[in-house]
C-alpha cells in the first residue's frame, strides 16, 4: 500500500479579516503549516489552529514567511541567509510555544509563500533553512527535487519531498505564477488527476505539456483555495479508491 501525507496551509485569518476553511479540512489532513503571524495567523488563531490540529490528530508544522503582512507574504525580498535563519527560527518558535501548550509537539517546518519559491533554488537561503530545521530538531517540508530537498538529504535532515494538488507547473518543476493561465488549478477532478500521476507514476504534466519528475512524499491543499474541502474530500476518495494511505510522515 502506498502511503502519502496530505498537509493543508492553515491558520492565516488575521484578527477580523477570515481565510480558509480550516475546521471542515482538518478532517481530512494528516498535517497542518500553521501560519506564524508575518502573514497570517494572529496568536489567538495560531492557538485556534494548533488546537484544532490536537483534536483530529493532525500533526503540527510551521508555515513561516517573510515579514509581509499586507502581500500574505507573496512578495519576493531581498534577505541573507542569515535573515533566513532568524525568520525560520523565531516564526517557528511561536508555533512550538503553542503546541507545547496544547501537550503537543512541533513535527515539522514548510516556508509560505515567496520565502518557500526563494530557497528552492537559492544554495544560500537552501541552506540557512536546513540549518534552521536542524537547530529545532523537526523536519522540513520543501519543494520535490528542489535544491532545499538535495541540501536536506545531503546533510541528513529528515525531508519530505512536497508536490501540489491545485498548483500548475513549469517545466523546471517549480510552481507556475499564480496570473498564469493554468497556474491555479480550481477544478477537483483536474486536481486528482494530477495528484494520482505524481504518485502512482512519479511525474507531473506542466502547463506546456511535458513530463516532470517528482519526489511526492507529501502532498498540499492550499486552505486559501476556493473549495479547499471539496478538494479534500474528493483526493480522499480517490486515495480510497486507489488503496492509498494517508499519514504524516
Amino acid at each position: 500500500m502506498k502511503t502519502i501525507d496530505l498537509n493543508c496551509d492553515m491558520g492565516e485569518s488575521y484578527g477580523a479579516w477570515q481565510m480558509g476553511a480550516d475546521a471542515d479540512v482538518m478532517p481530512h489532513i494528516s498535517s497542518a503549516n500553521v501560519a506564524c503571524g508575518f502573514h497570517g495567523g494572529d496568536p489567538a488563531t495560531i492557538r485556534k489552529t494548533v488546537k484544532l490540529a490536537v483534536d483530529h490528530g493532525v500533526a503540527i508544522g510551521a508555515h513561516p514567511s517573510l515579514p509581509d503582512l499586507s502581500g500574505f507574504g507573496r512578495r519576493p525580498m531581498k534577505i541573507s541567509p542569515q535573515d533566513m535563519y532568524d525568520l525560520v527560527v523565531y516564526q517557528a518558535g511561536a508555533v512550538e510555544a503553542f503546541a507545547r501548550a496544547a501537550g503537543a509537539k512541533l513535527h515539522h517546518i514548510k516556508c509560505h509563500g515567496a520565502l518557500y519559491n526563494m530557497a528552492a533554488n537559492d544554495e544560500g537561503l537552501s541552506e540557512a533553512m536546513v540549518r534552521a530545521a536542524k537547530d529545532l530538531g523537526v523536519m522540513l517540508y520543501v519543494l520535490s527535487k528542489s535544491k532545499n530537498y538535495e541540501i536536506a538529504k545531503r546533510v541528513g535532515v529528515p525531508v519530505c519531498g512536497e508536490v501540489f494538488a491545485d498548483r500548475g507547473y513549469s517545466d523546471d518543476g517549480t510552481l507556475a505564477p499564480r496570473d498564469k493561465p493554468g497556474g491555479m488549478i480550481e477544478d477537483a477532478a483536474r486536481a486528482v488527476k494530477q495528484v494520482l500521476g505524481m504518485i502512482e507514476d512519479g511525474y507531473v504534466t506542466s502547463l506546456s505539456g511535458k513530463p516532470v519528475p517528482v519526489a511526492a512524499d507529501t502532498l498540499c491543499l492550499h486552505g486559501d483555495q476556493p473549495g479547499a474541502a471539496a478538494f479534500a474530500k474528493a483526493i480522499r476518495k480517490a486515495f480510497s479508491e486507489r488503496n492509498i494511505a494517508v499519514a504524516a510522515p
